[in-house]
């Protein structure tokens, strides 16, 4: 196999260590398509998202956490199906890299069947750009109009579910929170894996691959004030990376770093689902994505009795509390 197919099998998985913070940005214009203009993406966190709360003072607040790891992102799609069978699904979503993909498709308002449709239609051409450069070798406005494709060109603050995609500011290492405007834009700069792909020039900033900073978002879900956290941590295990190569060595680098990571992340999460993936499946392989999902599909429903436990639990919370708050 060429180093080029290799490559591109770890589409959407992600590489080094840096820093955390939020970095808003302003709103300008960019062309996604030949005939329609809309909004750059962008940062504007701001207090708008406690209205959930005022909807309802006895239901928790339900986050769903899906994070990096390229082809192994095929199992978020298991996890949204198995936890909407039990009647489960998010008051918004979290994404880094392959999450911000099938999370930004999810929000936009499209069943876990028709999730798994566009999982086994999508084509190698309708991701994939070489365009060498100083900078990397895929391009990454495929993936940008194909996301955009998909969500019927929603931008992110018009999103069913509210989604939230994470990138990395590539000058200063610094977190990225998007969640307004060009919504392939967002998911496109949370997937330029750098040397890879070429960053994402978003308001004169490049933009790369979000789980640099936050492979399984966990924190920015609770920053957002998430009651209930449900992460799905899909990053590849360090014990099942061959590193009898150079390629394998390169690998298990980044599976270190991810996974070190991750580890502080997720004790703040109250559910996480690990798919039991062993090996890096190919991302255009049919036989690979069904097996992958299905895997998210078994791994969630393991947990299925303890994520009952905890939403029973932080339910009568918040009644205590609305009964509380009206008595005081």
């Amino acid at each position: 196999m060429s180093l080029f197919k290799k490559l591109f099998i770890s589409l959407l998985c992600s590489s080094t260590l840096a820093a955390c913070a939020y970095s808003p940005v302003k709103k300008e214009q960019v062309v996604v398509t030949n005939s329609q203009q809309v909004s750059e993406a962008a940062s504007k966190l701001d207090k708008s998202f406690y209205q959930f709360k005022k909807m309802s003072n006895t239901k928790p607040v339900i986050a769903l956490v899906l994070g990096s790891g390229g082809a192994r992102g095929y199992a978020h799609i298991g996890v949204i199906e198995a936890l909407e069978q039990h009647g489960i699904k998010p008051d918004f979503i979290v994404g880094t890299s392959a999450g911000s993909i099938v999370g930004s498709i999810y929000a936009s308002g499209k069943s876990p069947e028709q999730l798994r449709e566009i999982a086994l239609n999508m084509k190698v051409g309708d991701v994939r750009d070489f365009k060498i450069g100083l900078k990397g070798f895929f391009d990454g406005q495929k993936v940008e109009d194909y996301v955009n494709k998909q969500v019927s060109e929603i931008p992110l603050e018009q999103m069913k579910i509210p989604m939230y995609v994470v990138a990395t500011q590539l000058q200063n290492g610094e977190r990225t929170v998007f969640n307004y405007g060009n919504t392939g834009q967002a998911v496109r700069a949370s997937v330029s894996i750098p040397s890879m792909f070429i960053p994402t020039v978003i308001q004169g900033k490049e933009y790369v691959d979000g789980g640099l900073v936050s492979p399984v978002p966990v924190n920015i879900a609770k920053e957002l004030g998430a009651d209930i956290i449900i992460a799905v941590d899909i990053l590849a295990q360090p014990v099942n990376t061959e590193t009898n190569n150079v390629w394998g060595l390169f690998n298990q680098n980044i599976n270190i770093m991810q996974n070190k990571l991750a580890e502080d992340e997720l004790k703040n999460a109250d559910i996480v689902i690990q798919p039991d993936l062993h090996e890096k499946a190919h991302i255009f392989d049919v036989k690979g994505r069904q097996d992958t999902m299905q895997a998210g599909v078994d791994a969630a429903n393991l947990r299925m009795h303890d994520l009952d436990v905890v939403i029973e639990s932080k339910t009568k919370n918040e009644i205590e509390n609305a009964q509380y708050r009206a008595q005081n």
